[in-house]
């Protein structure tokens, strides 16, 4: 029989977190409540064997996310406008492009590097804790931790400065 009072509390206490975490993940709101759907729906299947859930969560995001990044898809791509509509102007479209410069920047990631940063600095994971979710060697976070971040860094700037000439 499984504990649903305690699978509720679970997702209660942890399903925001792992929301955030999702869509920083995949970079879109609606495919990161797919993903915590999806992985939700695993863990309650398995409730009761669960030993460590959050990690077990955590571990699981970011595997289904790899496995879906790696299929093909060849259906619709979202885009920033559509090509119908005519761009907004005005304040709203700037703090709606400041809000959403994090999910851009993590876009431009490989699924394993996005992985590696969304764990050690959104999930606040050691590099040790990072490694055993991700079943890597510690080296190899460390590396990926620094190779994304200075691709976050170049992408930031060239951001900051394309928007800044354009202002």
């Amino acid at each position: 029989m499984r504990d649903e009072a305690g699978f509720r509390a679970f997702v209660e206490a942890n399903g925001a977190s792992l929301l955030h975490a999702a869509r920083l993940l995949t970079g879109d709101h609606h495919r990161g409540e797919d993903l915590v759907q999806t992985v939700l729906t695993k863990m309650y299947l398995k409730w009761g064997r669960i030993d460590a859930p959050l990690a077990y969560a955590r571990k699981s995001l970011v595997s289904a996310h790899i496995d879906q990044s790696r299929r093909r898809w060849w259906g619709e791509r979202p885009t920033e406008t559509l090509p119908d509509q005519p761009t907004p102007g005005g304040d709203e479209a700037a703090v709606s492009d400041e809000r959403d410069e994090l999910r851009r920047l993590l876009a431009d990631l490989d699924p394993r590097e996005r992985a590696v940063v969304v764990l050690r600095y959104y999930c606040d994971l050691s590099e040790q804790d990072t490694a055993i979710t991700l079943r890597m060697p510690v080296g190899t976070v460390k590396s990926s931790c620094a190779r994304a971040l200075g691709r976050l860094r170049v992408n930031a700037a060239s951001s900051a400065t394309s928007s800044g000439g354009a202002a």
